[in-house]
């Protein structure tokens, strides 16, 4: 499961938070590091296995990215997917 890289888009599939959106914002051989800006901010990550999360074919610069812009994408992101 190549492809996952920092900045992409990705749901999860499992857990207790199944169906969240979240940035991704590092990644190693088997797990991805995620963020949504709110409970999981920059300081807290949540660390998931690959295989428990879909790939948005969505990617963002994430070069001094806070946690309200990791906010603001994921919102506007949730409004053009309603649409």
């Amino acid at each position: 499961m190549e492809g996952f890289k920092r900045g992409m888009l990705a749901r999860s599939k499992a857990g207790h938070d199944a169906g969240m959106i979240y940035v991704i914002i590092d990644t190693d051989d088997a797990y991805v590091y995620l963020a949504d800006g709110r409970i999981r901010t920059l300081d807290k990550l949540k660390k998931k296995k690959k295989k428990h999360v879909q790939l948005i074919c969505r990617e963002y610069d994430l070069t001094d990215v806070k946690d309200a812009d990791i906010r603001h994408l994921l919102k506007i992101h949730n409004k053009e997917e309603k649409k």
